[in-house]
């Protein structure tokens, strides 16, 4: 699709817009010529060159011109300034040297910090904040996509790995929510991610040292708080062929030279690799060039991390050692085209090698290399196969496993670093695919890859230069159309359907015949000779087509193209290796179905084409699903040297990626665009008058009113500019309202710096209304509280107040059962003591008589006369009372029988004259309190009993005698 254009003269700097008017439509893969005014402009601009590095931002630059920008980079490249604003993109130099304070951590917190990050100097981060505060802010789109795009070498790889660090960084060590051993874990398994699928997935070219083999789409996924939970991979076309052909002066796959060639597997590990020392590879080129990216113990770290267990590791590296190992293996011709071919040299050890290490029969190996299987009805046939066969098929071999590996790994790191669906809402997608490819020898791996960039530039285009200059004109902006190179027809010449190049080779590939590259050719020349971005080289003796891209011409060879195209792998290598008993190779081709191309429908095949293309197609959804930020990376010198700056490469990047047109776009443009009622939702609050809340509720009830809308985002544009805080002047801009913003029919179209005031006022307006909310719940919780206090109290007075009630009424009904139970007892014992004490001194009187006729006459008895005690059975004051600590009696004259009796009761022994003490065990073990635990044969009371109150030590004196020993001394006495 061409672009509009105007009658002549691009808007250059800053000014008003024009009228559009149309002159038709054209390609233009240029930018306009100069006139002399602008010519002036030119040279007055490249006087100063002192100053031209201090340009952060191209939109500063008046003209803009391809010359100009140019300068400015290579001033800026000089100064080592790597990073610089081109309107809504950013320009990135690679330094092609590592610059360790350009990603530091306090960088990282520096400008996630910024209040203003735009103000700050050029870097990848402004990029990456922007799309972080995007989905803070929820402006729609939420979801963000950082499409990170340039030539191969330009430095892609390290601009997506800078990305993920930061906001691993910065998404990850904010959340209050998790422990930090959660976020650290978090961080360090999505950032384990990147080693793995580079060491898998990278390779060395002519171009970059680590150059991207694949595509990968990474989402971070963000919780409802904005902090990172988790990502997933989703990965586009790994270039499997390299396993078994790499380009001349060009590499394999990393990880074949990070475990081999003492690279840093130990000698243990190459021993039980089959490796023995010294061995060559002969899918091993360049192994003498030694490279940051050969790091095998960080890639075996990384796995640990993810949670790759070393039996897992192990398998994956015999997996890989066999693959090298099949790479020695090399057939002979056959003497006889009926005999299959014989291994040539010490293949046969390199075959058991490898059959060894991907745990398979030697012999079947073998068979399944140099022996086919063809099918006759329900009959097989087995037809050996020629020396060229037995390699396509070694090769298709190494080719499928490596694939299959590739693609169980990235499952594994999607389920080992991805979150549930249900804990993250809101996600940012890094996109790093292949750059743009031009090699000596093109072929169907360079055609997908230069159409992915295609689709690519393609969505720029569609999103910033060709869709947004459309909108202008129909929301009745004045504008002046700015010029840009459309790339609609060289996708239409690929992709067209039903004569495009892919249509055309799948076509062919369905029709399940040899392949033929020069009818195949001459079958493009008839279907597309009238497309003018494809050319062919009559003179040239191989077949190929040469197709115009974006980025340049490059001619690509049809000879292997449909080969690759149908990538067929024959039924006897998928049996083989669901056979294997490496459990890793088993599991990997458990569910696979073996393909037989000569029995299935044309309809069936699914070419490599056809699957790259529909997944190209499902990324391009994504992406105009999400919010795009572009930074386009630019390889200043073919040669890969530190700060060597080429004008000649670096021109032709800014042409084709449209850097200058887009640069016009952005200085004269407005890049955001809201509707009215999504402006007045969202910023309707900046203002305080109350007709515009009248005008909103009026939107609500009676939609469709387009000039009351316009008049409410006049009013609120007004009053954010009002308001504003003074600060310094922002490109020229920020005293004029037409400059920052302008309303077209439906929508209004705001400058960046616009957005950012109305954003910083809404951000304080709502902070304010926080705080107040804040205010109100807090002293609607203070009031609540200081109730419940006060009801608490309340509750638990009428609480103490009932249990000490119900505890007196409990001792009242305890005391009157005690008092109720003493008087009845003391009535009982006083009768008993009577009865008792009478009869005691009855015997008594009689006994001592008896004993001394004398007694009568002198008042006094010889205790010493009597032989032992006399007890009185069946009396239990005798028993109650020798439980007693002590007990302590003084003879008297007075009442002599009924002390006597008392001394009988007890049982007292014979002593000495005047004082007669009665131990008890308590009181020999030094117990003179009735709580302390009885020893011995000391008899107890019952608890209700109230012999429990008598006094264990009793004293003669009235008043201090009480209970049971109360009774028995009125008794004696």
């Amino acid at each position: 699709m061409n672009s509009e254009e105007s009658k002549r003269g691009v808007k250059h700097g800053h000014g008003s817009f024009k009228k559009v008017k149309r002159v038709g439509k054209e390609s233009a893969p240029h930018p306009p010529s100069l006139d002399d005014s602008l010519e002036g402009d030119l040279r007055a601009f490249l006087i100063d060159e002192d100053q031209l590095h201090t340009y952060d931002d191209l939109t500063k630059v008046n003209p803009v011109t391809p010359t100009t920008v140019l300068k400015c980079l290579q001033a800026r490249y000089r100064a080592q300034v790597f990073y610089t604003h081109a309107g809504c993109t950013l320009v990135a130099l690679n330094p092609f040297q590592p610059i360790p304070d350009l990603y530091s951590l306090d960088v990282m917190r520096e400008y996630h910090s910024a209040a203003q990050p735009q103000e700050s100097k050029p870097h990848v981060f402004i990029v990456a904040e922007e799309a972080y505060r995007n989905v803070q802010g929820q402006l729609q789109p939420v979801n963000q996509s950082l499409v990170v795009s340039g030539e191969s070498g330009a430095g892609k790889t390290w601009t997506s790995r800078c990305l993920m660090k930061y906001y691993a960084t910065v998404a990850a060590s904010s959340s209050v929510l998790k422990s930090q051993d959660t976020v650290d874990w978090i961080e360090k398994r999505v950032l384990d991610s990147n080693p793995i699928m580079e060491a898998f997935g990278n390779a060395c070219t002519l171009r970059n040292h680590n150059s991207s083999r694949f595509g990968k789409y990474i989402q971070l996924q963000l919780d409802r708080s904005q902090f990172l939970v988790g990502a997933s991979v989703q990965t586009y076309l790994l270039e499997k062929t390299r396993v078994a052909c790499q380009p001349a002066n060009e590499r394999n796959f990393h990880i074949f030279y990070q475990a081999s060639m003492m690279k840093g597997a130990s000698g243990e590990q190459r021993k039980e690799w089959k490796m023995s020392h010294g061995q060559s590879f002969n899918w091993l080129p360049k192994t003498e060039k030694t490279l940051e990216e050969d790091c095998f113990q960080e890639t075996v770290e990384a796995m640990s991390h993810l949670g790759l267990k070393s039996e897992k590791q192990a398998e994956i590296f015999k997996i890989l050692a066999g693959i090298l190992q099949l790479g020695n293996i090399h057939f002979d011709a056959p003497v006889k085209e009926s005999e299959p071919c014989a291994l040539e040299g010490r293949s046969k050890e390199f075959l058991q090698r490898a059959a060894g290490l991907l745990c398979v029969p030697a012999e079947e190996l073998e068979d399944c290399l140099a022996v086919r299987t063809l099918m006759a009805g329900k009959q097989s046939i087995l037809k050996p196969c020629s020396r060229s066969e037995c390699g396509v098929r070694r090769d298709c071999l190494a080719k499928v496993i490596y694939a299959h590996l590739f693609e169980w790994l990235t499952i594994f790191i999607n389920n080992s670093i991805c979150a549930d669906n249900s804990t993250w809402c809101n996600f940012i997608g890094l996109l790093d695919v292949y750059g743009f490819e031009c090699f000596q020898v093109n072929n169907l791996e360079q055609l997908c890859i230069n159409y992915a960039n295609e689709k690519l530039q393609q969505h720029f285009v569609a999103h910033y230069l060709r869709a947004q200059q459309e909108e202008y004109v129909s929301e009745g902006l004045e504008w002046s159309f700015v010029r840009y190179q459309d790339n609609q027809s060289c996708l239409d010449l690929i992709e067209g359907n039903p004569t495009g190049v892919f249509s055309l080779l799948n076509e062919e590939c369905r029709l399940n015949r040899a392949s033929d590259a020069g009818k195949f050719r001459v079958r493009l020349e008839k279907e597309l000779s009238d497309h003018g971005n494809i050319s062919w080289d009559k003179f040239s003796k191989e077949p190929h087509f040469t197709v115009t891209h974006y980025a340049g011409r490059v001619s690509y060879q049809i000879e292997g193209m449909m080969e690759k195209n149908k990538d067929p792998v024959p039924p006897e290598i998928i049996a083989l290796l669901q056979g294997s008993g490496n459990p890793l190779l088993g599991q990997v081709f458990e569910d696979q179905e073996p393909e037989n191309t000569a029995t299935r429908g044309l309809s069936k095949v699914v070419t490599v084409v056809a699957k790259f293309k529909n997944s190209l197609e499902s990324l391009m959804k994504i992406l105009h699903s999400t919010t795009p930020h572009y930074t386009r990376c630019i390889k200043p010198n073919p040669d890969c040297k530190p700060l060597t700056f080429h004008k000649k490469e670096v021109i032709m990047q800014l042409e084709a990626c449209g850097i200058v047109e887009t640069i016009h776009i952005s200085a004269a443009g407005f890049p955001i665009r809201i509707p009215f009622s999504g402006f007045i939702q969202r910023y309707g609050l900046i203002s305080r008058s109350s007709q515009i809340k009248q005008m909103v509720h009026s939107m609500d009830s009676e939609p469709g009113h387009d000039d009351l809308l316009r008049t409410a985002v006049d009013a609120i544009v007004s009053e954010a500019l009002g308001s504003r805080s003074t600060g310094p002047v922002y490109r020229g801009e920020r005293d004029s309202h037409a400059s920052l913003v302008h309303c077209g029919k439906t929508k209004a179209f705001l400058t960046q710096y616009m957005l950012e005031l109305l954003e910083d006022q809404r951000k304080r307006i709502l902070s304010r209304k926080a705080f107040s909310i804040q205010c109100c719940w807090r002293r609607h919780q203070l009031r609540k509280r200081h109730a419940r206090r006060r009801a608490a109290v309340l509750i638990q007075a009428a609480v103490r107040s009932w249990l000490v009630r119900r505890v007196v009424r409990r001792w009242q009904r305890a005391a009157a059962v005690i008092q109720t139970a003493w008087r009845r007892w003391r009535v009982s014992m006083d009768a008993l003591a009577e009865v008792e004490l009478d009869d005691a001194e009855d015997f008594m009187e009689d006994q001592t008589l008896e004993l001394n006729p004398t007694l009568r006459e002198r008042g006094s008895v010889q205790l010493s006369g009597i032989a032992e005690p006399v007890t009185v059975h069946g009396w239990p004051m005798g028993l109650v009372l020798a439980s007693a600590p002590s007990a302590s009696v003084f003879l008297t004259a007075t009442g002599f029988q009924k002390m006597v009796s008392v001394l009988a009761c007890l049982a007292l022994p014979s002593s000495s004259k005047g004082e007669y003490r009665v131990e008890t065990n308590q009181y020999r073990h030094g117990l003179a309190s009735i709580r302390a635990q009885p020893r011995g044969s000391v008899k107890l009371h019952y608890q209700r009993s109230p012999l429990l109150y008598a006094d264990m030590l009793p004293d003669l004196k009235r008043d201090g005698v009480t209970g049971f020993n109360q009774i028995l001394l009125e008794k004696t006495l």
